[in-house]
């Protein structure tokens, strides 16, 4: 599918993740990637503080209000709160979490897994996997609008545990 791709290898299409657990024979399926010059642990509390802003383009998913640029003072994340707050709203769910290794929420019926995967040189493969069961027409404008969304995130979130 067009856009359903952006910053991964074949082989990291062709593994499992979390997500693919939570959605029964999903219409759409999307990966996106990033190396992050930092170890999981620097990138972890990030992807945890998704629960707090999109960190995307804030303007448009967040009614204008900046993603935090700290760290928050948060605890863990937590199966069954709230995955995500954008516009001052709390939307989704957390359907599972393993710290340090992966975030995967449900969000307007499609359903997300943030990867941690160390590599090598003390970085991070940063991935993230979209699968959603909808009509093919539909799907193809939303891996489209969250190939624009998704890239920001990813590269938000990069740039903020690169900066340590």
């Amino acid at each position: 599918m067009l856009g359903d791709r952006w910053g991964v290898s074949d082989d990291e299409t062709r593994r499992r993740y979390p997500c693919d657990d939570h959605a029964t024979a999903p219409t759409l399926r999307a990966w996106r990637g990033v190396s992050v010059h930092a170890p999981p642990s620097a990138v972890w509390p990030w992807v945890a503080q998704i629960r707090l802003a999109p960190y995307s383009y804030d303007l448009i998913d967040n009614l204008g209000r900046r993603s935090p640029q700290r760290l928050a003072d948060l605890p863990g994340p937590v199966v069954g709160e709230a995955f995500t707050t954008a516009g001052g709203r709390r939307w989704g769910r957390i359907l599972a979490v393993e710290p340090g290794h992966h975030l995967t929420g449900e969000i307007m019926g499609a359903v997300l897994s943030y990867v941690l995967v160390p590599d090598v040189r003390a970085s991070t493969r940063l991935l993230l996997k979209v699968v959603m069961r909808t009509n093919r027409a539909l799907a193809l404008g939303l891996c489209l609008g969250d190939l624009v969304m998704a890239r920001r995130q990813l590269l938000n979130l990069k740039r903020l545990a690169e900066q340590g």
